[in-house]
């Protein structure tokens, strides 16, 4: 049976819980593959500022670190939250190393790659920081190459955010 939502996955935090995702319902999310070596890092400043911006509009981002790319994620789940607390203050959630693509990888980002497919349809992720909006309802709205920065993608969240608060005539 072929999951309705994106949300419909389940995944280990970096302490080595697992997490329902099913409890991001109702809120607007960003789901990213994350490296701690990666050219583009610094964008977890930007992940960052629009969590702490939007959180409280039911707004999250989900990190999932990937060694797959240039071995860029070698660390442990200890070493991978000190790095995210230690440079870059991260407050959103930060799971446990996965892969993206292959045989091994996690069913949320495959589920994410089919529906929403890279240029010429191609689901292959091809590098880090690989997002995917995701609606309050688990549909995956867009997928943004990696040097498509948070801040871009603010303008199409807000649109989310503001459908989530208006109420019914």
């Amino acid at each position: 049976m072929v999951p309705e939502s994106a949300l419909a996955f389940q995944a280990n935090n970096l302490q080595g819980t697992t997490v329902d995702l099913q409890q991001y319902a109702g809120q607007v999310v960003l789901i990213v593959n994350t490296a701690s070596a990666c050219g583009y890092t610094p964008q977890y400043q930007g992940l960052e500022k629009l969590y702490r911006e939007l959180q409280p509009q039911g707004f999250s981002v989900l990190a999932f670190p990937c060694n797959q790319f240039g071995f860029q994620e070698p660390g442990s789940a200890a070493d991978i939250a000190d790095f995210c607390e230690r440079n870059y203050g991260v407050s959103f959630p930060v799971f446990d190393k996965i892969d993206v693509n292959g045989k091994e990888a996690h069913p949320l980002f495959q589920y994410l790659k089919s529906h929403a497919p890279g240029v010429l349809g191609t689901e292959m992720i091809k590098w880090n920081f690989t997002k995917f909006l995701v609606d309050q309802d688990g549909k995956v709205v867009k997928r943004y190459p990696p040097q498509t920065t948070p801040e871009d993608i603010r303008a199409d969240i807000l649109p989310l955010l503001a459908k989530s608060t208006q109420t019914p005539q």
